[in-house]
């Protein structure tokens, strides 16, 4: 019976891609290299953590490695590894499409990289798209792959013109074999079916690549002189040196994390950090340490210079690598990390593991528990002891993340409040943290006053903090989403609570109670106008140049939060708030003249709608009926320029 075979197109997103990818890239074209031998090892590693619970998936080819087979004839270079292989269905959704690649980002970015000069390999390393840039060197690729919970094998084959073939064909044994048919070099160009070239290659960029890296290579071997075929004078007939054949190990495997540091150069430390991370920004720092006692583990660490394209996917996943006496055991280790460090890369070594540990159980492992702690510990004194201007580089890639931790973890909710930014009303557009806030405080200042929102100019410009500005009071800027969240776990810090400008009472001016009480029928009859979109009236503390705006009690939810939970599809209902009114403001008095004269005036009801419709306004809301609003307002306008004014 003939195994499955069929021709099909390729979706639109990698069709885009690879033009792009043949037609635009020609610089640091070695990459191709690194990112299949990087693969290789990554079904490498996913073969022996299965094989941890089911050792018959190995059968008798357990010896891992990544064999490179160059044809210099033939011009074809082929990368083979005996790791955990692919299924038909497995072969068409990784190769076929592209989507779990983020292409689209890559697209984008590599379109700007033409004009803004960014790297090739940084972008390939940013977006996982490592299989397709074997069309940078290939004509032609092949694949030969099986599964091992797969009794047949696969074929798939393109030229990258938009389609491939894929069919079933027998396969002996497990494993991948990616077979690149090479394109014609020009002579200035590297030859990758050159043995040099190869070895230069797989040294700078997959020397700590965990598994052998072998290649069959041709040397000239002295021949025994016992072997020797001499003639009657005794004269070596063909010479004393014979071609053999050998394999050779192109890499040194050296754990460099069980290494001492002072064996390791920073060269080294960089290349492993784009093996494990496939990122290829330097990193911005790292911790390396070897824990020695009771428990004995090593472990390293890298902080990235620049977050990955997915780093708010849902579907990221995050973690450090996890080993056991340099034995892979499981890759994106949670349970090792907390989420609001999950952007640090690394690996952790510990011997005193126990090999046959489930996933699930792992969590509760003292062991693990135990490295947790240190390791979470040891990030904090890593940030904390950065000098400012890298510490603002690491904020601005990971600030949003790092605060996270505000609301998860209530053990280090204060440490990590030593590390949170944010921007002021006197900062410039710079980071201020809250140590350098409460420093600053005016003396007759008690609380730590802060607003959120999604746009920074809409809260710097803010009614509600006009007072706060008067008094000198520098006022926290918060236009993150997950700053929500923050100040619902973070209610003080340094013995000040933290006060919203937007909700209860500020108790910064008392109204005059005379002069309150002048505007007590006014207030009233906006309360029964607006009735279905306010709670309350109330003569402003807030408000000095403005005329109203909107507040809500102190346990009320922030109108940005009620916008935030809105765009997530939630259904809430809609918080009804307080409209703060200045009762200083001409137009505000003027109202008042006019509803004790005439309160059956018809524009004192247009009024109110206004002043509502201005509240909403001013905190960058949108008004319910903008065309009416715009009526209005060129009525007044009208009115005022027909009495001179």
């Amino acid at each position: 019976m003939e195994g499955k075979k069929e021709t099909c197109q390729f979706k639109t997103e990698v069709q885009q891609l690879l033009n792009l990818i043949i037609n635009s890239l020609y610089s640091n074209q070695e990459i191709f290299l690194r990112e299949l031998i990087s693969n290789a090892s990554d079904a490498i590693d996913k073969l022996r953590f299965h094989s941890q619970t089911n050792s018959e998936v190995l059968g008798v080819d357990a010896e891992f490695k990544i064999q490179i087979i160059p044809d210099k004839e033939n011009q074809t270079l082929t990368i083979s590894d005996n790791g955990i292989g692919m299924t038909y269905d497995e072969v068409t959704e990784n190769i076929g499409t592209i989507a779990k690649s983020g292409s689209a980002a890559f697209m984008k970015a590599l379109e700007k990289s033409k004009k803004n000069e960014i790297s090739t390999p940084e972008l390939i390393g940013q977006f996982g798209v490592g299989f397709y840039s074997s069309f940078i060197v290939a004509e032609k690729v092949t694949i030969i792959t099986r599964s091992v919970e797969a009794d047949k094998g696969v074929q798939w084959e393109s030229t990258g013109d938009g389609s491939y073939t894929i069919e079933e064909i027998e396969k002996k044994g497990h494993g991948t074999d990616i077979i690149l048919k090479l394109k014609k070099q020009e002579e200035d160009e590297q030859d990758f079916s050159d043995e040099w070239t190869i070895r230069g290659i797989v040294k700078k960029h997959s020397d700590f690549v965990n598994y052998p890296i072998v290649m069959d290579v041709e040397r000239d071997e002295p021949i025994p002189e016992k072997e020797q075929v001499v003639n009657k004078d005794g004269k070596p007939i063909g010479g004393k040196t014979r071609k053999v054949v050998k394999e050779e190990t192109l890499n040194s495997m050296k754990a460099i994390w069980l290494k001492n540091k002072d064996e390791i150069t920073e060269e080294e430390y960089t290349e492993f950090y784009k093996h494990l991370s496939h990122d290829w920004n330097p990193p911005l720092s790292r911790v390396h340490l070897k824990m020695e006692g009771t428990t004995e583990y090593s472990v390293l660490l890298y902080v990235p210079s620049k977050a990955p394209m997915d780093l708010f996917a849902p579907d990221r996943k995050h973690g450090l690598q996890l080993f056991c006496k340099r034995v892979f055991i499981m890759e994106n280790c949670k349970e090792l990390i907390p989420d609001y460090f999950g952007f640090v890369k690394g690996v952790v070594d510990a011997p005193d593991l126990n090999l046959n540990v489930s996933r699930e159980i792992l969590q509760h492992d003292r062991l693990v528990r135990n490295i947790r702690k240190n390791l979470i510990s040891r990030l904090f004194k890593l940030f904390s002891d950065m000098e400012k201007e890298q510490y603002d580089a690491l904020y601005k890639e990971f600030g949003q993340v790092i605060k996270s931790g505000i609301h998860t973890d209530f053990e280090n909710k204060d440490k990590i409040s030593e590390l949170i930014r944010f921007k002021t009303t006197k900062s410039d557009d710079k980071l201020v943290s809250l140590k350098e806030y409460v420093s600053k405080m005016q003396p007759d200042q008690k609380e730590i006053y802060y607003i959120t929102g999604d746009n920074f100019s809409s809260i710097l410009n803010s009614p509600h903090i006009e007072a706060l500005k008067e008094k000198d009071y520098e006022v926290l800027l918060m236009t993150d989403p997950v700053d929500e969240w923050v100040v619902m776990s973070l209610t003080e810090y340094d013995g000040k609570k933290l006060k919203s400008a937007e909700k209860g009472d500020l108790d910064l001016d008392k109204v005059d109670e005379k002069k309150k009480n002048e505007f007590t029928s006014l207030f009233d009859h906006i309360k029964v106008r607006l009735e279905k979109q306010i709670k309350e009236v109330k003569a402003s503390t807030r408000l000095k140049g403005s005329v109203a705006c909107l507040s809500g009690d102190n346990y009320d939810m922030s109108a940005y939060m009620e916008k935030i939970l809105k765009s997530t599809g939630q259904s809430i209902e809609k918080t009804k708030r307080v409209l703060e009114l200045n009762v200083e403001h001409p137009v505000v008095v003027g109202i008042k003249d006019l509803f004790e004269k005439d309160r059956g005036n018809e524009r004192i009801n247009d009024f109110c709608d206004l002043l509502y419709d201005i509240a909403i306004i001013g905190e960058g809301g949108k008004v319910e009926n903008p065309s009416r609003f715009s009526q209005k307002i060129g009525e007044l306008m009208s009115e005022a320029l027909k009495n001179g004014l």
